[in-house]
């Protein structure tokens, strides 16, 4: 073997014995969790009789269930008790005061005045006014931190409150050009 042949040899088995080396020093060490487990004492689950008891078992195969067999995959109330179906007039119907037709209709302090389609998308984009402020909000997103955008319509467009539900249309008008 010539010199050189002898150096590429010893550098490689030098390359492989690092190599080595490295790959121990980063294996996971299981023998120290087993050493560290072996120093707690072992304490067994404090069970009186660890037979079955089959009279329980056969005292659980006897129970009845006693509550209401109501079908949770119906809107249909169950029947009563007492097995008598209610009248078919239902309740009374809840007659409000005189003067007073429900909630106040909802009042959205802002301008629908105009709606652009993205012609690549397709998705559209509403602008309102509120005083000098300009939001250009697509459906889904929060007007005022308060109204969710529903629908936009040609002309309109359909707001919901998120506290409370409600629902409010406002059609397009020209803004103040104050």
């Amino acid at each position: 073997m010539s010199n050189k042949q002898k150096r590429v040899a010893l550098l490689t088995g030098l390359g492989v014995l690092l190599l080595y080396i490295v790959y121990l020093s980063n294996r996971p060490s299981q023998i120290a969790t087993v050493v560290s487990s072996a120093d707690e004492k072992f304490r067994p689950i404090a069970v009186e009789n660890p037979a079955l008891k089959l009279e329980l078992l056969e005292r659980l195969k006897k129970l009845q269930y006693q509550g209401s067999h109501r079908n949770i995959f119906s809107s249909v109330a169950p029947l009563p008790a007492s097995g008598v179906p209610p009248p078919v007039g239902g309740p009374p119907p809840i007659i409000a005061p005189t003067g007073l037709s429900g909630p106040a209709p909802l009042v959205i302090p802002a301008t629908f005045y105009g709606f652009v389609t993205d012609a690549q998308t397709g998705m559209r984009r509403a602008f309102f006014m509120e005083g000098e402020n300009v939001y250009i909000i697509a459906v889904g997103e929060m007007l005022l931190g308060h109204y969710r955008l529903v629908q936009i319509g040609n002309s309109s467009v359909e707001l919901e409150e998120t506290s409370t539900g409600r629902r409010a249309t406002l059609t397009m008008e020209e803004p103040n050009p104050a």
